[in-house]
């Protein structure tokens, strides 16, 4: 196919990246309302942009004209939790792409246990091995439709203790879920080690 870009709808040109751009982690993120509710929605458009500070990034569009919950909520709060979800938790993560009601929250409709955050209010999901607590660093916006690129800085990892070995994350216990085109997802798994090429860092 010889697809030019400038052909395509938004949606179209969605539709292609979201099939080529995979496997793509998944950041469960948590966020709280103004009035003090808790929101909970997956966003597949998630990775790490610098470790000296931690800064993690994830890329929220809108409903029409207006800002999603989570970028609203991060906003107005600005701070949030990036919850990391395993296998276990597939149909929980999947249910919470589902636009409730304003006065319904995802987190009572699928009866999601919550836990205080260690060095912010936003609560995380007491269920995933792995929470990133966030503070609000920059948002961006790009393109036509404003879609909002939002920087957060990493204050406080919660891991759970079988995964952390000698500083590093155990990422075949882990089993972390990631997103694929259309509404499946993909598990690890299968790990191919290579010899060390001297990236310190990588």
């Amino acid at each position: 196919m010889d697809i030019a870009a400038e052909s395509l709808t938004p949606r179209q040109a969605y539709r292609l990246l979201a099939g080529i751009v995979v496997p793509r982690p998944i950041a469960w993120v948590t966020t709280q309302s103004a009035n003090g509710g808790t929101n909970a929605a997956p966003f597949s458009c998630f990775t790490f942009v610098c470790y000296s500070p931690p800064m993690i990034a994830i890329s929220v569009g809108r409903k029409g004209d207006d800002l999603k919950d989570t970028a609203r909520n991060i906003a107005e709060r600005r701070e949030f939790v990036v919850n990391i979800a395993d296998e276990a938790l597939l149909e929980p993560l999947h249910q919470s792409s589902v636009e409730y009601p304003g006065d319904v929250t995802e987190v009572e409709e699928l009866g999601l246990e919550l836990l205080p955050g260690r060095s912010i209010a936003c609560p995380r999901l007491a269920a995933a091995p792995v929470a990133l607590e966030c503070r609000l660093h920059q948002t961006l916006e790009f393109g036509s439709l404003h879609t909002q690129l939002i920087v957060g800085e990493v204050t406080h990892f919660q891991i759970r203790d079988d995964l952390y070995k000698d500083g590093k994350i155990e990422t075949d216990k882990l089993r972390p879920l990631g997103r694929v085109a259309g509404p499946r997802y993909a598990k690890l798994s299968e790990f191919v080690s290579m010899r060390p090429t001297g990236d310190t860092f990588g």
